[in-house]
């Protein structure tokens, strides 16, 4: 299962991602969590401490590493660099397990603004690949609202390509964006799920604004999630009503793929 996370920030789709990764990991699957998003916040949402959480550098950080593999320094622009770096090693020599899940954090070229293809992107984006294309375990991918790691042949092996939405305009705007960006690397099926509702109001307002997007089900506004962002508890520990939520739509998910 290959299952890439999106939606505006704020909307709780670490929490998600989070989740889901401990849902699967507690099936006995062997789960690579991914945190494509430079605001990264999935190691704390999995439950590693403060102390250990200062010891990650995303791999977009290592310039050692990235001269080792594409053969350019980062940053390079216009010069010559391996489009295919070897990366097969880089989940078990550089992730970080926590709870039986393997964490990556990405991080974000410092020229991605620039729209480049340098030598950190080319390592990024096919460090992404290989995961998705090449590997058995379970992957989830903690995206942001853009998706500049994925590619058209990434996409190929992504099963589900899910937008977290909230009860809101700006939300809404952000998934039908990311809709549009999905549809340009060839993403036939996008998936939905209401976060934060108060009621079946909120889950009407974000069927109908979003006809077209598959729904997946919905996730009740709930306090224990928030208080646990602020005390550093994992998600999975917090509510276990949000965690059967969750679980629900994960089998709804497989049901429909």
């Amino acid at each position: 299962m290959k299952i890439a996370i999106t939606g505006k920030g704020g909307v709780g789709k670490t929490t998600i991602a989070a989740l889901l990764s401990h849902i699967y990991s507690s099936e006995g699957r062997r789960v690579i969590a991914v945190d494509a998003d430079p605001d990264a916040n999935l190691a704390s949402a999995l439950g590693l401490s403060e102390d250990d959480m200062r010891g990650i550098r995303p791999i977009a950080d290592m310039p050692e590493l990235i001269e080792e593999r594409t053969g350019a320094k980062p940053g390079s622009i216009g010069g010559v660099f391996r489009l295919n770096p070897k990366v097969d090693d880089i989940p078990d020599e550089f992730g970080y397990t926590i709870n039986g899940i393997r964490l990556l954090v990405l991080g974000r070229s410092k020229s991605a603004s620039s729209g480049c293809y340098c030598p950190e992107n080319a390592l990024l984006r096919r460090l992404l690949k290989h995961l998705v294309l090449e590997r058995d375990e379970v992957i989830i991918v903690d995206m942001e609202a853009g998706i500049e790691h994925l590619t058209r042949g990434t996409t190929e092996g992504v099963n589900a390509f899910i937008v977290v939405v909230e009860p809101g305009q700006r939300s809404i705007q952000t998934a039908l964006t990311i809709r549009g960006l999905a549809e340009g690397l060839g993403i036939k099926r996008v998936f939905i799920i209401a976060n934060k509702v108060r009621g079946e109001d909120d889950i009407e307002f974000i069927k109908e604004s979003l006809r077209g997007f598959e729904f997946l089900g919905a996730i009740k506004f709930n306090t224990l999630i928030i208080e646990s962002d602020m005390k550093g508890i994992p998600s999975y520990r917090a509510s276990g009503d949000t965690l059967r939520e969750v679980r629900a739509i994960k089998e709804r998910l497989e049901g429909l793929i």
